[in-house]
């Protein structure tokens, strides 16, 4: 009865508009004080503080930065020509670069809002001068700026890992292929409705510009390789490569291509702090709920229950799917994970699944929920930017939530695609 009450109450200050963030503290405040008292409270702070602190954490707003940070040092335009310079001479290659990008950026800013809104506010526009409609245009850049969440380094994997007592860099390794696959399939896609309703070709293909572009590009291409050669091999943890991919869009877009100046910086310095400022404050918050929840047996009472019903795991995680789908509609990424990842992680110790398969499992869900209203974080974000009604998107948008949820599927019940690089580096 009281975890009923307690989610009664969290969903009434969510429905009058009270943050997330301050909802969970408020709503575990006062558990804390029906049930142990006023003696209670000053564990509060202290409760607070420790998860708030954990380590891995701290490559949270040092990626938000870096992503800041890359959005003005004049990085993301020349990838921009870099990828239409490679494919777009192919029918609807506009389309096609503006997802190959998204797969670049997606290596250095670990955050689908920061892709779209640094990519779309550029390649929307371009698409619609070159004659696509504009919900298509947003379609695009929206679904394909969910892969900044699939390929790593990835903010919700961060939380994910940190949540879930698991490896960020196996999580990260483990979303390499899926993030692949996703964004192949999305220009596949484009390539059929550019074929289908005869989308206009870029620019003819000149050897030339593909090898001034790259040259151009050159140093762009650095930053992924600096920030997830030395994760994958072992030289810095995923904290410290997030320090580094600050190190090196400061250099890059500042020392290299010298389009960083004092106010980009303070501007790039603002947009980290607020970001990091909400997620750490909904990680603070939940470190708060998850005491109480742990208090009351909530994660082992719910495991109980689901094998009571099946110990099939591929049973469990079908379950697992629908409720992150659901739950994705209606809580952005950070808030679902950091509410529901602890609550079934014994049901996923119970039935055998690995944690890091699971954790790539989650994302994917959660990446279609910045798709499906009512919240879509980065549809709605693709809207703004393209000026698009966002039923007319979401009309064009639904193939391409298609491509990501026939990944997950295939993740979630072949095993071997998200843990096949796992398995090759670390056994």
């Amino acid at each position: 009865m009281t975890i009923f009450l307690m989610f009664v109450g969290l969903f009434l200050l969510i429905m009058i508009s009270v943050p997330i963030a301050i909802a969970l503290g408020i709503v575990a405040v006062v558990t804390m004080l029906v049930l142990q008292g006023p003696n209670a409270l000053p564990n509060v702070a202290l409760v607070m503080f420790d998860g708030a602190t954990k380590f891995p954490l701290l490559a949270i707003p040092l990626f938000i930065f870096a992503g800041a940070i890359m959005n003005t040092g004049g990085i993301s335009k020349r990838l921009i020509a870099f990828a239409s310079a490679l494919i777009g001479f192919v029918k609807g290659g506009l389309a096609m670069a503006s997802t190959a990008t998204s797969m670049f950026f997606a290596e250095m800013s670990g955050s689908a809002v920061a892709d779209v809104a640094a990519l779309g506010s550029i390649l929307i526009p371009a698409m619609k001068r070159k004659g696509y409609p504009g919900p298509f245009a947003a379609a695009v850049m929206s679904s394909a700026a969910t892969i900044a969440v699939i390929i790593p380094p990835s903010i919700p994997m961060i939380l994910y890992a940190v949540m879930a007592g698991s490896s960020v860099v196996k999580i990260f390794v483990a979303g390499i292929i899926p993030g692949i696959l996703c964004g192949l399939a999305m220009m596949a896609l484009s390539y059929f409705f550019a074929v289908k309703r005869n989308y206009p070709v870029e620019e003819v293909f000149q050897l030339k510009r593909v090898w001034s572009t790259f040259k151009d590009a050159s140093w762009a291409f650095i930053v992924p390789l600096i920030i997830l050669g030395g994760i994958f091999g072992g030289f810095v943890t995923a904290t410290e490569g997030a320090g580094l991919a600050v190190l090196a869009s400061l250099f890059v877009g500042g020392v290299i291509y010298r389009e960083i100046n004092w106010e980009h910086l303070k501007e790039a310095t603002i947009e980290g702090g607020i970001s990091t400022g909400v997620v750490m404050l909904l990680v603070a918050a939940s470190a708060l709920m998850g005491t109480i929840l742990t208090e009351l047996q909530i994660p082992q009472q719910l495991a109980e229950s689901i094998l009571n019903f099946t110990s099939n795991k591929y049973a469990v995680l079908g379950m697992l799917n629908l409720f992150f789908l659901v739950v994705g509609c209606f809580l952005h990424s950070a808030a679902a994970i950091i509410l529901v990842v602890p609550i079934v992680m014994p049901l996923v110790h119970a039935v055998g699944i690995d944690p890091v398969h699971f954790g790539l499992v989650v994302t994917l869900n959660l990446g279609i929920g910045q798709q499906t209203p009512p919240v879509a974080s980065v549809l709605i974000t693709a809207c703004s930017v393209a000026k698009a009604d966002i039923w007319e998107v979401s009309k064009v948008n639904v193939w391409y939530v298609g491509c990501i949820f026939v990944i997950l599927m295939m993740c979630t019940y072949v095993p071997a695609i998200p843990m096949f690089l796992v398995n090759l580096f670390y056994g």
